[in-house]
């Protein structure tokens, strides 16, 4: 590499302990470009200087952001198709895949995870740690408006982040923030500065209060969120024009937006109880696209030069918990079994029409920069799952029960776990529930995901691992449905997501995913890709890792 020292020392001068050593990192050649960004970006180096770096290193850059904003289709209305909401739009207890796209229509985060998993500022402007990682403050922007008029100050931010993380609140933006900020934490330094004090250090912190926490939509200070459904008061390019229960919701373009302002009029948005129902409007004419699908059922859709498939690598996972505190999975060897059944690369074609990658029965997808891909790969072994029956003390096998929800492929997958697990003798019965019911109140004692012996749920996509790792598989984690009590786990969890260096995050990594697989509490068959359905008149539509769907810069031609 080629550098110009001069030049990357006087970038230096502006920039923290921290921010040198991603430099320094990039200098010696252990971080790609892309990388350089992605880490510079989330310890707060603006884009002008990552640039001016790679220009000292004689590269060039490639920032990426959310697309172009194309001119066109300015009266237009695109009638989106997607899964019915299961409860009130209520950004602290939305969990949805439903709930979630109706927060980000004119919600907004302080920060967007990419589709490159490369922090962008939103109603952040910028953002730096202490030295230590565990103190992160964000420069709130100027010049933002509420949809009442309300002009977006640090004391909204206070008021948000401090009802999220208040365990009074049973929110779901605990799964990120549990042990990690208090409300006694979110300190307003001026009146557009917030400082986030951490409870432990948080290198990928910023992530947390991206979409990535699809909770952590910024509202006006003193909202009442159960009376939030009636509003939909956010910062973004719509504002809300009607919203009616389990039936859609219509937005019109917010003339005030701080941003560029929306291509489209408006948008409508019909809800579906099950995926097939909107191919149907989409074939019919009455949707212009289709939101968040698995490719099992929509052969007619994927397989037609009518309509786009945009198509996002994703680290949306289905995961199998086995109750660990239960008989027989008390056994590891027992849970082992079961994961060894699975013949994955036929699920993935089977079920997913091939939209999707072999999983690892650990959450490090392959999209995450810091998954250790030298960890083997567990395939199908029907002679081990048998030989690991006997081993345990079930020789006849056993029978248990499995819930999941009617959601996408989960009821196809937890039939294939079922067939495949009886070829060594265990019977599996299997309870598949409405959404409302499966998921209950997401919290343990009141939830069949949580409680269930054996549940399979999907979690959307992250920007990084850290809510996959702490939620689930953590003692104390609030989505523990496995009940995963491993003091050594819970070790390696907190020094990964402390861990600022990729290289650091990527040897953790590697000792995660081999005790995961040792331990099996849960089982991840595939990671699915993102895929959204439109009509071919329909463009720029962006879709996240999470599954939400933004549309400010979508447009529609003739």
């Amino acid at each position: 590499m080629n550098v110009d020292n001069s030049r990357l020392d006087h970038l230096r001068e502006s920039q923290g302990e921290i921010a040198n050593h991603v430099i320094d990192e990039f200098v010696a050649g252990r971080l790609s470009r892309r990388d350089l960004l992605r880490r510079g970006a989330l310890v707060g180096i603006s884009m002008p200087v990552l640039s001016g770096i790679i220009a000292a290193c004689s590269s060039s850059p490639s920032p990426s952001g959310t697309g172009s904003s194309p001119t066109g289709g300015a009266n237009a209305t695109i009638r989106a198709g997607i899964l019915t909401p299961t409860g009130a739009i209520n950004p602290v207890t939305v969990a949805d895949q439903g709930g979630l796209d109706m927060l980000g229509q004119t919600g907004q985060y302080l920060v967007l995870s990419t589709q490159t998993l490369t922090p962008k500022p939103v109603l952040a402007e910028s953002w730096s740690p202490n030295s230590t990682s565990d103190v992160w403050t964000f420069k709130i922007r100027q010049n933002v408006k509420f949809h009442n008029g309300q002009p977006l100050t640090a004391d909204d931010v206070v008021y948000t982040f401090q009802q999220q993380v208040d365990p009074k609140n049973a929110s779901n933006a605990l799964s990120a923030f549990s042990g990690i900020l208090s409300p006694s934490g979110v300190v307003k330094v001026d009146p557009m500065t917030v400082a986030l004090h951490l409870e432990t250090p948080i290198g990928n912190f910023p992530y947390l209060v991206s979409l990535d926490t699809y909770n952590a939509v910024i509202v006006p200070k003193g909202t009442d969120f159960a009376k939030w459904q009636s509003t939909f008061i956010g910062t973004g390019p719509f504002k809300l024009k009607s919203y009616t229960q389990n039936v859609g919701a219509q937005f019109v373009a917010n003339p005030d937006y701080w941003g560029p302002k929306a291509l489209l009029s408006g948008t409508q948005f019909t809800f579906y109880a099950n995926q097939e129902a909107p191919f149907v409007g989409l074939q019919g004419g009455t949707v212009d696209m289709v939101t968040v699908f698995t490719a099992n059922g929509a052969e007619a859709i994927l397989n037609n030069p009518s309509y786009t498939i945009v198509a996002l690598k994703s680290s949306s996972q289905e995961q199998l918990s086995m109750r660990n505190d239960l008989a027989p999975f008390t056994d590891p060897r027992v849970r082992q079994a079961v994961a060894v059944t699975l013949d994955r690369p036929a699920l993935v074609k089977a079920l997913i029409a091939g939209y999707g990658t072999i999983g690892n029965d650990n959450p490090f997808s392959p999209i995450f920069p810091s998954t250790d891909t030298n960890v083997p790969q567990r395939t199908q072994n029907l002679t081990k799952a048998k030989q690991l029956l006997d081993a345990a003390g079930h020789p006849s096998g056993f029978h248990t029960e499995l819930f999941t929800g009617i959601s996408q492929e989960l009821p196809l997958l937890a039939q294939a776990i079922a067939a495949d697990a009886a070829k060594i003798g265990i019977t599996i019965s299997l309870k598949v529930e409405t959404l409302s019911v499966y998921y209950g109140k997401s919290t343990f004692g009141n939830s069949d995901w949580l409680d269930g012996t054996m549940s399979l749920v999907n979690y959307a996509g992250r920007g990084v691992p850290n809510v996959f790792l702490e939620a689930p598989l953590t003692t104390h984690g609030v989505w523990n449905a496995a009940r995963f009590h491993n003091p050594q786990c819970d070790a390696l969890v907190k020094q990964y997501v402390a861990a600022i260096d990729l290289q650091t995050q990527k040897q953790i990594a590697g000792k995660i995913q081999t005790l995961l697989l040792a331990e099996t509490p849960i089982v991840i068959p595939y990671f699915i890709d993102e895929l959204n359905a439109t009509k071919s008149n329909v463009h720029g539509v962006y879709g996240s890792q999470v599954g939400q769907l933004f549309l400010g810069d979508a447009y529609m031609t003739a």
